[in-house]
């Protein structure tokens, strides 16, 4: 008999144990439920991610190690699971949510370089020696003979005729391998980004959700493909006048570019809401302080975002390598042609003299609006994290304006122009950063939730 009990109980041993945890949670449950009301409430403890946020930054004051960010996020998203009105973007426990939010993140910054390749591409003028275009790509020439006929092929492009005659092979090889180089960087992109995709769709680890924004976003990354070469076949056609240098249509080239920040955009956003599911939250009144900040986030994002498609506009016009002074257009504040195109709303687009004052109206209000939004935030009861970001986000602005102006005064180096470039994404990648951090706990959170935090340093 005792046999018999023994075997029993070994073979429903996992079960026994799952009771004897579940009634030791349920002895844990009704303790603190009926001593909450007697004692106070720590807020590190109920938002995970914002308490080992606060926790990492007294830290870090104290001169001892925080805890890393892929820790922090990892206890958020761990212990966010079973909150009511949380919806987890990836199921499979804490690494499930690590793998596919590294993946992420590995993705837009894969994009983030292909935004600044093309923008080096672009300012050496290699975007127009590849005359063709195959979706799924094509290999390079490899032969004295191969590089001959695609030299023979470039010297038939507007292109060479009026900026680069006379050009020898060797000339020609670099710009060649420039842009080949970004269109197979593009490639593989799309390779990297689809492969681990149809892992995780088959481990069940991503949701429909998801998988319906991580579809959509792979569909505008294959797009961009078709929208890269329908932009470099407009630079392909005989200029409208004979005076006039070859260069792609700015409206293209600012679709390919504004298609390129939507994807990176996409994805960063994306990975963030995968390893970080609450926003930083450690007490109602920062909560509400969020709220007032994200009032102005939400419209100085939107100038940002304007200010960098104004600048797509700029290249594709070439306008940086006109008006080289500043802070005056050449001898006056406003030059006398922003309007002679007609009708007058193709001057805001194809006008040199128009599109390099809007760029420049623009970066001046980029720069007044987040000093503002800084100014008036300054002394609202926030979490340090959002002060940080605001912080960030105003000198990386100061950054950016100071390397626009090199640049003009530089007459568009390609150094200044691809670092002017990547300080564009870099601020939009802030104010996303800045955005996700303020948005709304989830209902559960808020209810746990302490109306102040106590602080041992101000």
């Amino acid at each position: 008999m005792f046999r018999a009990v023994g075997s029993v109980l070994k073979r429903n041993k996992e079960t026994l144990y799952g009771i004897a945890r579940g009634s030791t949670s349920s002895s844990h449950r009704a303790f603190t439920s009926k001593t909450t009301s007697s004692t106070t409430v720590n807020s590190a403890s109920s938002s995970p991610l914002a308490g080992n946020s606060f926790n990492g930054l007294r830290s870090l004051l104290k001169g001892q190690k925080p805890p890393t960010f892929r820790k922090m996020s990892t206890l958020a998203a761990s212990s966010s699971e079973s909150k009511e009105g949380l919806k987890l973007l990836v199921t499979g426990g804490p690494q499930a949510r690590k793998w596919v939010g590294t993946w992420l993140f590995g993705s837009a910054a894969w994009v983030f370089s292909m935004v600044v390749l093309g923008g080096v591409t672009r300012l050496t003028r290699s975007g127009l020696s590849m005359t063709d275009w195959k979706f799924t790509g094509e290999f390079p020439p490899l032969s004295d003979e191969a590089w001959a006929k695609e030299f023979e092929k470039y010297k038939q492009s507007p292109e060479y005729k009026r900026v680069n005659k006379g050009m020898n092979l060797e000339d020609f090889k670099f710009i060649y391998w420039m842009e080949y180089a970004h269109r197979m960087w593009g490639r593989g992109l799309g390779i990297m980004f689809a492969l681990p995709f149809s892992y995780f769709l088959r481990k069940g680890y991503i949701t429909l959700r998801l998988g319906v924004q991580l579809s959509g976003l792979f569909a505008l990354g294959a797009g961009q493909g078709f929208i890269g070469w329908w932009m470099v076949k407009s630079g392909l056609e005989e200029p409208p006048s004979e005076y006039s240098q070859p260069r792609v249509s700015p409206y293209r080239l600012a679709a390919h570019l504004t298609s390129a920040f939507a994807i990176y955009c996409g994805l960063f956003w994306t990975a963030l809401s995968v390893v970080m599911p609450e926003p930083p939250a450690e007490s109602l009144a920062w909560v509400r302080g969020a709220a007032k900040v994200k009032k102005l986030a939400l419209p100085v994002s939107f100038i940002v975002g304007v200010t960098a498609i104004s600048g797509a506009f700029v290249a594709g016009n070439d306008a940086g390598r006109a008006f080289n002074t500043f802070p005056k257009m050449g001898d006056t504040w406003i030059p006398d042609s922003i309007f002679e195109m007609k009708p007058l709303i193709r001057n805001f687009f194809e006008n040199t003299a128009t599109v390099q004052l809007d760029h420049r109206l623009l970066a001046t209000t980029t720069l007044l609006a987040i000093g503002t939004m800084w100014w008036f935030t300054r002394k609202l009861d926030i979490h340090p994290a959002v002060k940080a970001l605001i912080g960030s986000t105003v000198g990386m602005t100061a950054v950016q304006v100071t390397l626009g102006v090199s640049t003009l005064l530089s007459y568009v180096p390609v150094s200044l122009g691809s670092a002017h470039q990547a300080g564009a994404l870099t601020l939009l990648t802030l104010m996303l950063l800045l955005n996700h951090t303020l948005r709304r706990p989830s209902p559960s959170l808020l209810k746990s939730l302490p109306q102040v935090v106590k602080s041992n340093f101000s």
